[in-house]
């Protein structure tokens, strides 16, 4: 990929555009609010090592030359020359931004761009467009994390084993997605809260962005064409066939079951209990379709009619061991908490149910989910540094921040705060942390400055 086209086409002209005596621009990245109070930041350490970590090249530039001369818009050639020329093709840019996995309130900066060149100051603005992409995975990681507050909630109420949380959110949405490049961000992203995972692609991008050497599991599963292949007359024996040629081999096993009957399904079940049992294996049901809520809790108690259950120490009832359910159907945050609430109020734990997200995992929001942006707060101006800010009077919640930026932790209060930091503090000692400072310099000079493992993003929801 070309970085010098993966911008938007305005700003190819902004360069023009500056006061002539401007040769500084510092610019932030924040959650402005939206649908959640608290973001999780994840996906910098992959756009950086991805996409910013190689230099541009001569052909770059004359392949950018080509396309904007004849998209009708002007190309800073010199500019991206003079990178070429002093820096080897690497961005003179400084990036500073919260540890991933930090759990932040919206309205805190997270991400600070700076330009220690400044020749070419206006690279701050032109990376907006491929750096604020961090939305997506932050967005997901956020919409997770949340997802496992609530189940966390009914596990710590109505289970004996609540750490098994991290295996109740199964990642469904690589198909869902619209590209492979989605699929593996997000799933990455859904990799900072849980453990359960379809989205291969997403193992790999683990691996390679962030030392993950195996950070998600999967178990063996049917799908509807393998039930409809055996014909309707034969589900039952498709059924005993799961059961003997994953049981025993594998921990798991799970098999859609409504693929014509659901409760023709279930009984199917109920008769092979002893196979099941012998197996050594947990059979996972699917129901899959039809009322969420509704479904779950009929599968669930008919399995308790044909397999028994015991009520654990909380006083609610778990399914005999080898059988458990699992939703893939109509889930999103609010079937969640319906089911597992449901469930609470009839006397089951949440022990008995898993959940399989797709598309409301990873594909349904967008860029205002958590209202992000990014903009300009301060620039130099004939050798001073002057703040800088956009205040809509149409839309007040659109109001910037404005001068040099820092977030810090007080750790005895326990909360966040972004507060204005000194030319000294924000760009000369951008490697230096004290005190209460929590952004760390990830980025200068196109080398990569720190980095996490996804374990380490892990510990840090945690806190």
């Amino acid at each position: 990929m070309n970085l010098i086209l993966d911008t938007d086409s305005y700003k190819t002209s902004h360069y023009l555009q500056y006061p002539k005596d401007m040769t500084g621009m510092y610019s932030y990245i924040e959650s402005r609010g939206g649908e959640y109070d608290k973001t999780v930041f994840f996906g910098l350490q992959y756009i950086l090592k991805r996409y910013l970590s190689k230099p541009i090249t001569d052909i770059d530039i004359l392949e950018a030359e080509l396309v904007f001369s004849k998209h009708g818009v002007p190309f800073n050639k010199e500019g991206w020359q003079y990178i070429l020329k002093t820096y080897k093709g690497y961005l003179p840019v400084s990036i500073k931004a919260v540890p991933e996995g930090t759990v932040v309130p919206t309205g805190n900066v997270l991400v600070t761009i700076f330009c220690v060149d400044p020749k070419c100051f206006w690279l701050v603005s032109y990376l907006e467009t491929i750096l604020l992409r961090v939305w997506y995975p932050t967005t997901v990681a956020t919409v997770s994390y949340h997802i496992k507050q609530d189940i966390k909630k009914y596990m710590e109420k109505t289970s004996d084993y609540p750490a098994d949380v991290n295996f109740k959110l199964h990642d469904f949405g690589s198909r869902g997605v619209s590209s492979s490049e989605s699929a593996m961000i997000g799933g990455m992203a859904h990799m900072v809260n849980f453990q359960g995972s379809d989205t291969t692609i997403a193992l790999v991008g683990a691996r390679r962005y962030y030392d993950a050497e195996m950070p998600a599991y999967s178990i063996p599963a049917a799908e509807h064409s393998t039930v409809t292949s055996w014909g309707s007359n034969n589900e039952g024996d498709f059924f005993n066939h799961m059961v003997e040629t994953f049981g025993g081999k594998y921990k798991h096993v799970a098999v859609v079951s409504d693929s014509y009957d659901l409760t023709s399904a279930l009984k199917k079940w109920v008769s092979l209990r002893k196979t099941i049992e012998k197996s050594n294996s947990v059979l996972v049901v699917r129901p899959d379709s039809g009322d969420p809520t509704g479904v779950v809790l009929y599968t669930v108690r008919m399995l308790d009619k044909g397999f028994g259950s015991k009520k654990n120490s909380k006083g609610y009832k778990v399914l005999n061991p080898c059988i458990r359910v699992i939703q893939g159907d109509g889930i999103n945050q609010k079937s969640i908490n319906q089911i597992l609430e449901a469930l609470e109020i009839v006397g089951y734990s949440a022990d008995n149910i898993n959940f399989g997200m797709g598309g409301a995992l990873l594909q349904h929001m967008n860029r205002d989910t958590l209202k992000f942006a990014m903009k300009c707060s301060a620039v130099v101006r004939d050798g001073k540094w002057i703040g800088v800010n956009k205040n809509p009077s149409t839309d007040p919640t659109k109001a910037s921040k404005k001068g040099l930026l820092e977030l810090h932790y007080t750790k005895e209060k326990g909360y966040f705060t972004t507060s204005y930091s000194s030319w000294e503090d924000a760009v000369v000692n951008a490697t230096y942390n004290h005190n209460n400072r929590v952004m760390q310099q990830v980025y200068l000079n196109g080398q990569i400055r720190y980095t996490s493992t996804l374990s380490e993003i892990n510990a840090r929801t945690e806190k």
